[in-house]
């Protein structure tokens, strides 16, 4: 029996609850859901690497068959790596389409066997994005009802 498998790829700077949200619509339709945390040195994130990737390891391990692994190449080599086919993006608004829709065309020119399946968050959280939380805790503010219990204890640090 073959298991289905996606990629959700992204650098989780931090993980929210609209990532959250999004992996939870894709185990209804995946049997196994790979999150991949992007090295992502050109974002400059706020987190290191290993600390993305624990964060949303502490964040997950109550969702069944979701493994959180980092990578450092084009996504489309990491799913190469991992034999998976199929990568899961996020749309909270139409803004958000035309930019997925560019890397999902150009994820598809490198490898043909790569296909893009689009997942909203749920209404209560399409409105937050990683960008929302670093600026909430940059300026000292309460973004605990955006994230998962697990890593405030990283925000706060």
């Amino acid at each position: 029996m073959s298991h289905k498998i996606a990629i959700y790829p992204g650098t989780f700077d931090p993980i929210t609850l609209g990532h959250l949200s999004v992996i939870k619509r894709a185990k209804k339709i995946f049997d196994k859901v790979i999150v991949g945390v992007a090295d992502s040195g050109i974002k400059k994130p706020m987190f290191d690497l290993d600390t993305r990737v624990l964060m949303a390891r502490s964040s997950l391990e109550k969702i069944g068959d979701v493994k959180v692994l980092p990578f450092y190449s084009l996504l489309v080599n990491f799913c190469q790596e991992q034999k998976v086919n199929t990568i899961i993006r996020g749309l909270r608004a139409v803004s958000d389409f035309e930019y997925e829709l560019q890397i999902g065309y150009a994820n598809t020119s490198m490898d043909k066997n790569i296909d893009t399946i689009y997942l909203m968050p749920s209404l209560e959280h399409a409105f937050i994005s990683s960008t929302v939380v670093r600026d909430i805790v940059r300026h000292k503010g309460d973004a605990s009802h955006l994230v998962p219990r697990e890593i405030l204890k990283f925000l706060e640090n």
